[in-house]
Formats: structure tokens, sequence, C-alpha cells
């Protein structure tokens, strides 16, 4: 499978405390087989700094291939991200939170699905790996489990971890599809419809994950898996 280059899609609300960190980490990773890289923020709307931040790092570091786009309003994390895989060129396609929980030095993991197994879609899963792992909330990890298996069971495929944010995708796939979900529901959205498209390979490989509390900034909630419980039941079950 040949790749020139990988879109980096990340969406960013408030994260003027973490945003340079994330492209610092992203600028240090060499891709395997000279893989280049493009970079596409997505600020929604932020109320902090965060735009401020990325065109000044986007002013000091010239060299890197970022574009940057903004939303007029807060839509969610979804729309950000409908809106970067509308702007992707690159071959392949990734999605990288603005905080710090994704380790970007394992794109070539989820790479290798692709060069080694001729994957269309790489899901990152944090319940397969021996990478370290932040300890932190039960009910959460309990609840993505169950998230998981409840989209399983519609999809007819056997993920680890549906609600991860390492999603890696050939771009021509994903940008044929119809996505609508604005805010958390992107995930069971984008799984059941990845699922049904004919001839498919997904892979899934192990990731680590440096998760953070409410207190640092985590913005995922009850009311969000409430929310996609409803979406793996709406494009699952009704397939619409």
């Amino acid at each position: 499978m040949k790749v020139d280059k990988l879109s980096i899609v990340i969406p960013a609300y408030n994260e003027a405390a973490t945003i340079h960190l994330i492209l610092n980490k992203i600028k240090d990773v060499q891709l395997t087989n000279d893989v280049k890289k493009e970079i596409i923020i997505v600020n929604d709307f932020s109320k902090d700094h965060t735009a401020t931040s990325i065109k000044e790092y986007m002013d000091q570091n010239p060299e890197m291939d970022i574009q940057f786009y903004e939303h007029e309003k807060n839509k969610g994390k979804g729309a950000a991200l409908h809106t970067g895989i509308k702007k992707a060129t690159g071959d392949y396609l990734v999605i990288q939170d603005a905080d710090l929980e994704y380790d970007p030095a394992e794109y070539n993991d989820l790479l290798n699905a692709v060069f080694k197994g001729g994957a269309d879609v790489v899901y990152g899963s944090r319940f397969v790996s021996s990478s370290p792992h932040r300890v932190l909330f039960f009910w959460h990890t309990i609840g993505n489990k169950f998230l998981t298996f409840l989209s399983n069971i519609f999809t007819n495929l056997n993920l680890t971890d549906m609600e991860t944010c390492y999603k890696m995708f050939r771009t021509d796939i994903i940008q044929n599809i119809e996505l609508k979900e604005q805010r958390f529901g992107f995930e069971p959205e984008v799984t059941a419809k990845v699922a049904r498209v004919p001839k498919i390979k997904i892979f899934e490989v192990g990731i680590s994950y440096y998760g953070r509390t409410y207190y640092e900034g985590k913005k995922i909630g009850a009311k969000d898996g409430f929310r996609a419980i409803y979406c793996i039941l709406k494009y699952g079950l009704f397939r619409r």
C-alpha cells in the first residue's frame, strides 16, 4: 500500500495550554517510509487563547505544513472533525486530540497496519496494549467497554475500543461517507458507517493512553455516553 502523505486532523476547543505541546510532538515524529505530514487544525470557537497560540506556533514553525480553520460558533468535536476531514489531502488521515492523552509517536504503529496488512481503517485500542496507561476512572472504562460491546453487536466487528480518539482512515473512504453527528456521537456513527463499506479492511492496534482528569480539562461526560447509546441504535439498528 503506497502512502505519500498523512493528514493529521486536530479539533481544538479551549486547548491554549497544550496545543503547542502536541504540535511539538507531531513535529518530532519521523513517519515510516518518509510519509509526509499535513496538519489540519480546526478551532471550534474556543473561549480562551487557542487561536492565538496556534497562529503564534505557525509563525514560529513556517516549515511545517499546518492548515488552520475556525468555526464562527461552537459546533462540537464532531463538527470540527467534519471540517478537517473535508480539507484533508493526504492518502490517509488520522484524528488527533489537542490534549496530551494520545502520543503521536504511535502514528507509525497505525501506519504499519496499512503497509503490512493493507488496512483501510485502523483503530488504536487503549485496552490491548502493554504500553503505559494512566490509571483514572473505573466507570469510564466500564462505560467505554459497554459502548464498544453494544456497537459491535450492530456492526459485527470485534473492536475493543470503539471510543478511541486514534482512528486512521483511507481519506477517499471517509470523505465519501456522510457524517451527521456534531459532537461526541461521531465515534459510534463513523464506526457504524465504515463497517458497512463493502470489502473494507479494518484493523486494530494497541496504543498507550495518558488520560486527564476533569480538573485538567477532560470534556466528555455521562450525557455523552447516553448520546453514544442513542447513536449506536440510530446508525446501527435503524441504519440511517
